[in-house]
């Protein structure tokens, strides 16, 4: 396995393929680097070379006890893309991913930065404040935390068949397919890192990493997202980045990169060569 060592002695798993201009991708919480397979073996194909990785304490990663917060991912991420002495690269999140490409960015700048690609992002801040009077209650992360504790495998069942997927709508077509994958990925991490994920990509305020963002960011989100909703997200985000571009998508779910696949990457490549 391809892997690179963090300063904190943390192995981060990677897969790069491929030639030409660079993608990174970075995953939702609790999966791994193989729930951007859609989009690899597609942007593969176009002439790109795909690069993802396991976060810490995800998929075939360190499941390490400590780091598990935006700071740490984004330093991994640097990490990374020194290791592999990425150029011009562009950077795409999904989820929890879109935050850690968030703090990226601001916290190690644009130097090897074309453009960044925000999917489903949890930016700004998903968690309800004074400052943030729409967010959800932190009560429901409590929940989610709980839920990982006490039965995790039951919860990561759940979640594909229901909210994240779309598939618990009327008259959703559910692909068995794709919950176990999602709960294959979800089982392959540590419990600990999901656990203090939660927190990380409730509780974290992207508010000003987004003011600091130059390069041209596409802000891609479904208006059906059942577990970041969309208003309290993308068009908030879109509003903070400098160079920021929104583009919803009408009944679409969280996990659309993989219900959707063919649309968003069309929509993608379309952003990439602009």
């Amino acid at each position: 396995m391809q892997t690179v060592r963090t300063k904190d002695g943390v192995d981060i798993f990677y897969k790069d393929w491929g030639s030409g201009q660079p993608i990174v991708f970075s995953h939702g919480w609790p999966l791994s680097a193989d729930d951007w397979d859609a989009q690899m073996m597609f942007f593969l194909n176009q002439g790109f070379r795909v690069i993802a990785h396991d976060r810490r304490g995800h998929g075939r990663s360190t499941q390490t006890a400590s780091g598990h917060d935006m700071d740490h991912y984004a330093d991994d991420l640097a990490t990374l893309t020194t290791h592999l002495d990425l150029k011009n690269a562009v950077h795409v999140g999904h989820s929890t991913g879109g935050g850690e490409v968030v703090r990226y960015l601001a916290r190690h700048g644009e130097s090897r930065v074309a453009k960044a690609v925000l999917i489903a992002a949890v930016p700004p801040l998903m968690v309800k404040t004074e400052a943030n009077p729409e967010g959800l209650p932190k009560e429901v992360f409590d929940g989610f935390q709980a839920q990982v504790a006490q039965n995790r495998a039951q919860f990561y069942r759940d979640i594909p068949a229901g909210p994240f997927y779309g598939y618990n709508r009327p008259g959703a077509k559910a692909d068995e397919g794709v919950i176990a994958n999602w709960w294959r990925q979800g089982m392959q991490g540590g419990a600990k890192a999901h656990y203090d994920g939660i927190v990380a990509f409730s509780q974290t305020d992207f508010t000003e990493d987004l003011k600091k963002i130059a390069v041209p960011t596409l802000v891609m989100h479904g208006d059906d997202d059942q577990i970041v909703p969309y208003a309290d997200s993308a068009p908030l985000s879109a509003k903070l980045l400098r160079n920021g571009t929104l583009k919803t998508y009408k009944g679409f779910p969280h996990g659309m990169p993989t219900t959707h696949a063919e649309t968003i990457n069309a929509d993608l490549l379309a952003f990439l060569r602009s």
